[in-house]
């Protein structure tokens, strides 16, 4: 089963028909999309020109049955404290909702994060996929 997290900028990739994104959207077999993500996303909305269409195409994404919506638990919290003390320590760090959504697909087990942020790949343990490739080789 082939699970994917998305980033923010994934989402976005998929909505601009990027074929890498298209491809990884459609084949995955859950999809999950972190509050922090949704965040990030409805406030890019509300400071473009096209807040409702976007709001309204987000809200038909996350109705599909292969869609669910990942909460921040105390369980994510105790992986966002590791995260954060493991790029401290590696002098790495990475924005905080980026943070965050490490978090919540590292308690995940066998899940990737589809991203186009290469700063993920700091975060130890964390599995990325960037590329229709790489994700075709998690499905495997």
């Amino acid at each position: 089963m082939a699970r994917v997290h998305l980033d923010t900028n994934a989402y976005t990739a998929f909505k601009l028909g990027m074929a890498d994104a298209v491809f990884i959207i459609k084949h995955a077999d859950e999809i999950v999309v972190s509050v922090v993500v949704l965040g990030e996303l409805r406030a890019g909305f509300e400071v473009g020109t096209r807040a409702s269409q976007n709001n309204r195409e987000l809200l038909e994404f996350l109705a599909s049955p292969r869609v669910r919506v990942a909460l921040v638990t105390p369980d994510i919290t105790e992986q966002y404290a590791a995260i954060y003390a493991q790029l401290r320590h590696d002098g790495r760090p990475i924005p905080t909702n980026d943070m965050w959504i490490a978090a919540v697909t590292g308690v995940d087990s066998g899940a990737a994060l589809y991203t186009h942020d290469p700063h993920f790949e700091y975060v130890r343990g964390l599995h990325v996929v960037s590329s229709a490739a790489a994700f075709r080789k998690l499905s495997g």
